[in-house]
């Protein structure tokens, strides 16, 4: 299975000595030969290099086989080149590597670190190679993914934080891609046959539909040699067809979902923005005034300190390829459902139409901006943001000007967006808990 590698002592002591990479780094991108787009940020105070290669390969190309990929991803680690799964945990293992996969609403991402010592990272860039281009997909394997997968399903039935989250994209998006849920459901993951992922892997896993992102300890040119090697061990095959546009809700609905609980689980939320939306910033500052600080938030400050309604409650923009969501959560008692949702939707409204006082923006700035340099304090996190960077094609400079363009905002730009992009009486409404009425 995943993430099962154990770094070696000295990669530890070295990752617990790091400050690790400048505050904004300088990334560098260009194409490879065969069509595989590269990211790369030169960080040589470790002697240490993060891989992240993704696709355009996430659960939204499930089509009518929802957890495809997912149980893709899961598989690459299970055999492959004629070595068993134990066999490449053991030589991971052996040169202090770390391998990992995983597949998201958009993307498939794979991902090694590596220590530079020549001849450890020349044994885990070969391993990784061949994880990711001569995969086997055994039988046993599949069945036993299979069986964990269908499990799992049947234990979020008892979840009912699961069972909001599902009902919640569903009702959102209806039969687009991203309302089929990414691990599958409990007819299409025992439907699924080891042809069908081998067919998704060479379908999407090709250059063409792919990017690399590197950061580490490697100059420019050795970083170049590398991406052609990795490039050209993929076919080129073809960049995949664009996600279709998602469509706004054009009335309110509510989902009420029957379970034995004390408490109910509610999500409120609409359609929300893009990555690369001209109101990314705005509508990111005013929801981390509204629901996303914690206790310094609205949200928190009416539903829980002034009436109790709540022991938590947040909300948030999830950006994907196309629109994603805007949800605002929070549970509470059985009986307290009619006020707290109340609350919460006068909450959102009256922020919606007033916005942020100045006091509540600056203090909001001084969150965001503060705690930026920690999300970027590593070369593991970097890379993250790298690949994020690439796969959405947004701007380079983008950590460079990150807290310039945050500090930039006005209350009356964000009032502004809210006002366009927000719809208080257009939002779906999930309630699970209570019974049959």
């Amino acid at each position: 299975m995943l993430k099962k590698i154990v770094l070696v002592p000295l990669v530890l002591w070295l990752l617990s000595v790091s400050g690790v990479a400048q505050a904004a780094p300088k990334i560098e991108h260009w194409t490879t030969s065969n069509g595989l787009r590269v990211y790369y940020v030169h960080a040589p105070e470790l002697p240490m290099l993060d891989l992240r290669l993704q696709f355009d390969a996430g659960s939204a190309r499930d089509g009518a086989k929802p957890g495809l990929a997912m149980l893709t991803a899961q598989m690459l680690d299970t055999g492959a080149a004629g070595l068993s799964e134990d066999q490449l945990a053991e030589q991971f293992e052996s040169v202090g590597a770390q391998f990992s996969a995983s597949a998201s609403m958009d993307m498939t991402a794979i991902s090694l670190r590596t220590i530079t010592l020549e001849k450890p990272q020349q044994t885990a860039l070969d391993l990784w190679l061949k994880v990711i281009t001569q995969p086997d997909f055994p039988q046993p394997a599949f069945k036993r993914i299979q069986k964990l997968t269908l499990v799992a399903l049947q234990g979020e039935k008892q979840d009912p934080e699961s069972l909001a989250n599902k009902a919640f994209y569903k009702a959102l998006y209806g039969d687009h891609p991203y309302g089929q849920p990414a691990n599958g459901t409990e007819s299409s993951i025992p439907a699924l046959k080891v042809a069908d992922l081998k067919a998704f892997y060479q379908q999407y896993y090709v250059a063409k539909n792919g990017l690399l992102a590197m950061v580490g300890a490697v100059e420019r040119a050795q970083a170049e040699a590398l991406a052609e090697k990795i490039a050209a061990a993929l076919p080129a095959g073809a960049a995949a067809a664009s996600i279709p546009e998602v469509k706004p809700l054009t009335e309110a609905k509510t989902v009420k979902i029957p379970y034995p609980s004390a408490q109910a689980h509610i999500l409120i939320g609409q359609i929300g923005n893009k990555r690369g939306d001209a109101d990314f910033y705005t509508l990111y500052m005013g929801n981390q005034v509204l629901g996303g600080s914690g206790f310094a938030s609205r949200l928190m400050k009416e539903v829980r300190t002034k009436r109790g309604l709540s022991y938590s409650v947040y909300s948030y923009f999830a950006p994907f390829a196309q629109l994603g969501v805007f949800e605002l959560g929070l549970q509470t008692k059985l009986e307290q459902t009619d006020e707290a949702l109340k609350v919460a939707r006068d909450t959102l409204q009256q922020f919606q139409q007033e916005g942020a006082t100045a006091e509540e923006l600056e203090a909001a700035k001084k969150d965001i901006t503060g705690g930026f340099p920690l999300r970027t304090a590593n070369n593991s996190q970097i890379v993250e943001y790298v690949g994020m960077i690439g796969f959405y094609q947004l701007p380079l400079d983008y950590l460079d000007t990150f807290t310039s363009k945050v500090n930039a905002l006005s209350s009356e730009a964000i009032t502004e967006a809210f006002k366009r992009r927000v719809q208080p009486d257009k939002m779906v409404t999930v309630i699970v808990g209570g019974d049959e009425k």
